[in-house]
């Protein structure tokens, strides 16, 4: 049969009592979902729909949805003031912070964005 946790945390001494609790209102703390991020910041799903340049609705959307592009979650933190940083926990090493992730991928992006003004320049040449 199960022991109920307060009743195992009763035959503990008053300090380990306290850290217990402590930490379980610290770990409480961390987890929170990006609401009450939003609220953390005293912002409105208007106000920040208009940071993010999309409807209230879609920060409602946002919101509500468990599976997120990591652009779109990147956006929603800087949108409220925030940094996303992915790490990475492995088992036989420290954490790791994933780089480029949702980000411009760099002289990639700019080798492609340079293509694609320099077909546009083209046709507009061509036109004229």
């Amino acid at each position: 049969m199960a022991i109920p946790f307060e009743q195992v945390l009763a035959g503990e001494s008053k300090e380990t009592q306290q850290w217990v609790k402590q930490r379980a209102a610290e770990l409480i703390a961390e987890e929170i979902n990006l609401r009450e991020l939003r609220h953390l910041r005293k912002l409105t799903q208007a106000r920040l729909s208009r940071k993010l340049k999309i409807g209230q609705e879609g920060v409602s959307r946002i919101e509500k949805r468990t599976d997120l592009y990591i652009s779109t979650l990147r956006s929603y933190v800087e949108g409220v003031g925030g940094k996303l940083s992915l790490v990475v926990e492995l088992p036989d090493r420290p954490p790791v912070i994933l780089a480029g992730l949702g980000e411009d991928a760099g002289p990639k992006a700019t080798k492609k964005k340079a293509k694609s003004s320099a077909k546009s320049k083209g046709k507009s040449r061509r036109a004229a």
